[in-house]
């Protein structure tokens, strides 16, 4: 109830000591640290498109899973694996609120810097649907809302969190429902809402996927569940799906990661990364060759594997660069280690946006916010009911207040620009996106400082 300073650990904390010595970097070592970075960051890149990816696809097709739905699940599950990993180590390893301060920091950068990216480095248009998106911002209202009050009182109970994981398990019901859902839905508001008619009268014009039937009336969406319809080719539907490499048939063995590409910026780029090309190589099972096909789950797991590792590697670098350049903790927290642990979500989200799948893009962006509350809530859960069962888990909630609104208002932000823009997803969202990233993280880090508002922040040993 009274103004004090909170007083809470800085991220070098919670990772190991660096190479060099406070002084060694400032003398110059903190260039392999830039230089580590960068490598890091094209070691997520082929992870995501040559692993990740394609195995995302061929379970979008064995199990039926549109766009929306798959971007919404795997794929946000996948790439959200070192939010997973931190809030683990949160509760068990460093017995600190990195888990929350990780998740809830990055939640805005997620939904607002991605979106930036997405629109900015796609040379495409991607028209998105009205139900998709609706359903997982409300999803991840509901969940954000959910994660709020519980940490309210700084004591989360094992009731709590286990109603965390009963909201993530509603969703994935939705989830699994979804085309009877959005079939209903398409029924019974597309007299009074001009985006699901505006929706329907573009489908109309173009020409009909599988899956697609005309029903007494407007187009609705009837989806295959023997086929995903994500990769599917406009002009050729008589084949299976496309994958995300350009092949035109299934049947077709996919060239070796080992051929070097004919564009001269390309080969210097393969040849600086032949070694991270040899290592996932010999770790995991390639699906996109027929001999390793039938193993797509295996490279999905170990693909996700791998992301939590270099993505750690990346934010441990970034926090000592960070440190050796006198960037506030604070500034650091918003910025750097918000982008560095959604790498992964970045990465995918612009590859799928790249190639047209707008649906995909958005719900791995709000998806990926969703499943980062089920982070949190899978190492509550067992901490307080199977561990600790004496007494709640005691958590740090200072500045709940702002975080609250900052989320609702990206949430409902996302969800108006997007409208306003006419479902798309182009450069204009994206520079909007961007300012209003800037905004939100101009305003997070003068509170953090404490210029605005009254809880200003300390860290330990300063």
């Amino acid at each position: 109830s009274e103004n004090r300073t909170v007083c809470v650990l800085s991220s070098s904390s919670e990772f190991p000591e660096g190479f060099f010595t406070p002084q060694e970097r400032k003398d110059g070592g903190i260039v392999i640290y830039f230089l580590i970075i960068l490598y890091m960051f094209l070691a997520v890149s082929i992870v995501c498109d040559d692993y990740f990816l394609p195995s995302l696809e061929i379970i979008s097709e064995c199990l039926g899973l549109s766009q929306d739905v798959a971007g919404a699940t795997f794929m946000a599950a996948g790439s959200s694996a070192p939010e997973l990993v931190t809030a683990f180590l949160g509760v068990f390893v460093t017995k600190g609120d990195i888990g929350i301060s990780t998740i809830l920091g990055s939640a805005i950068y997620n939904l607002l810097g991605i979106s930036a990216a997405c629109g900015l480095f796609s040379s495409v248009v991607s028209r998105l649907s009205c139900w998709p998106l609706f359903r997982d911002c409300l999803a991840y209202t509901i969940s954000a809302a959910a994660v709020l009050a519980m940490v309210s009182d700084n004591r989360i109970y094992w009731y709590e969190s286990a109603s965390l994981l009963l909201i993530y398990g509603c969703y994935i019901l939705v989830l699994c429902f979804d085309i009877k859902i959005n079939q209903y839905l398409m029924k019974k508001f597309s007299p009074c809402c001009t985006c699901f008619t505006k929706a329907m009268e573009e489908n109309a014009e173009q020409q009909p996927l599988v899956g697609w039937r005309e029903e007494s009336g407007p187009l609705i969406r009837q989806q295959s569940r023997t086929d995903s319809g994500i990769f599917q080719d406009e002009l050729d539907y008589s084949h299976l799906s496309t994958s995300l490499h350009g092949l035109d048939e299934i049947s077709e063995d996919h060239p070796s990661v080992f051929t070097m590409p004919e564009a001269d910026m390309k080969r210097i780029l393969w040849v600086l990364s032949l070694p991270i090309i040899t290592l996932l190589y010999l770790t995991i099972p390639d699906c996109r060759r027929q001999f390793w096909r039938n193993w797509f789950m295996v490279t999905f797991l170990i693909s996700a594997a791998w992301i939590s590792a270099i993505t750690y590697v990346l934010v441990w670098m970034v926090t000592i660069a960070g440190e050796t350049l006198g960037i506030p903790e604070s500034v650091m927290g918003l910025t750097l280690l918000a982008a560095g642990t959604s790498v992964p979500d970045t990465v995918t989200s612009v590859l799928v946006a790249r190639k047209g799948n707008g649906d995909m893009a958005m719900s791995n962006i709000v998806g990926s916010n969703v499943f980062d509350m089920l982070c949190l809530g899978i190492p509550w859960f067992i901490k307080t009911a199977f561990i600790n069962t004496s007494g709640p888990l005691e958590v740090n909630s200072s500045g709940l207040t702002y975080t609250a609104i900052s989320l609702i208002c990206s949430v409902v932000f996302i969800f108006l620009a997007v409208h306003l823009n006419g479902w798309k997803i182009d450069k204009k969202l994206g520079a909007i996106s961007l300012v209003l990233y800037l905004v939100f993280t101009i305003l997070s880090i003068l509170y953090e400082l404490g210029i605005i508002g009254n809880n200003p922040t300390r860290f330990c040993g300063n």
